[in-house]
């Protein structure tokens, strides 16, 4: 039924009513990104203090969940209206400060919420008529979920790299974007490859040259994907993340050991595979051939 739906509505209006989904999802991304590492520390801590027997401190106050409170200025702490709220429209209508105190609004709002809308709108049109847009949008929505708290908090959170690990192989069961059985290799490689390079280069040099979360990530990009699709994942990211974090250092003049988060390139390269990777493949295979 849902595949018939689908087919039903055009390409023009059905990308254009992605894109509007887009932009209304962005705005919730956004919560996630700035509230679920809050959330995870305060757990954290209260765990920690539970496990040294340590009594819980006066300050630590009722924790912010993704849906309390209501969002609001972090300076004045009036409440958000609803019509202060709309995607893009509101930040460009309030020119970026809040209503009562004329704060400044963080630039990552309009700008999650406008990438959201553009990159869910080029995966309906990839996908237009096909039942495997539903799974396609919620492997971008969960990746720019996780390029962004990677990219503000160095961390990939259990909370949204299993779900992604596992809905990508029940998304395989029906072969939905490979076979069931080039799925599960691909996460199990996924995982084993950045698990080998991460143990190589500490053994080598001391040092811990990325988390665990990372192998996690290309581990659920391997059950999308299959294995294998995973070389130009690695290749991908590796490339991007060495050129971004060359021109960081040569901008800000910080030294080499600076930590840059792997993550948002993995994620990058996992969608830009999801869309383009078979064609980026057939590519490379004809211009061998011709050599």
């Amino acid at each position: 039924m849902i595949n018939v739906l689908l087919q039903s509505i055009t390409g023009e209006v059905f990308v254009s009513l992605a894109f509007c989904f887009g932009l209304v999802v962005g705005s919730f991304l956004n919560v996630v990104i700035l509230r679920l590492p809050k959330q995870l520390y305060a757990q954290w801590k209260q765990q920690s203090q539970e496990f040294l027997d340590i009594p819980h401190s006066a300050d630590n106050g009722p924790t912010e969940t993704l849906l309390w409170p209501p969002s609001r200025c972090p300076k004045c702490e009036i409440a958000i209206k609803p019509w202060h709220n709309i995607p893009v429209l509101s930040y460009l209508l309030l020119k970026g400060r809040c209503p009562n105190c004329s704060t400044s609004i963080s630039i990552q709002y309009p700008l999650v919420e406008l990438f959201t809308g553009i990159v869910v709108a080029v995966t309906a049109h990839h996908y237009s008529g096909q039942v495997d847009v539903v799974y396609a949008v919620f492997f971008t929505l969960l990746l720019i979920a996780l390029a962004g708290i990677d990219a503000k908090e160095k961390l990939l959170p259990d909370q949204i790299t299993l779900p992604l690990l596992w809905v990508g192989l029940i998304a395989n069961l029906n072969g939905f974007f490979v076979p069931a059985s080039e799925a599960i290799i691909g996460a199990v490689a996924g995982y084993l490859a950045l698990w080998s390079v991460y143990w190589v280069f500490k053994l080598i040099t001391g040092k811990e040259g990325m988390g665990y979360g990372d192998f996690k990530l290309l581990a659920a990009l391997g059950a999308w994907l299959g294995w294998q699709m995973l070389p130009l994942v690695i290749l991908l990211s590796s490339a991007v993340g060495a050129v971004v974090g060359i021109i960081i250092i040569m901008m800000s003049g910080k030294d080499r050991n600076l930590q840059i988060p792997f993550g948002p390139f993995l994620a990058a390269a996992g969608w830009i595979a999801l869309i383009w990777g078979d064609k980026i493949m057939s590519n490379y295979s004809s211009a061998f051939s011709v050599l």
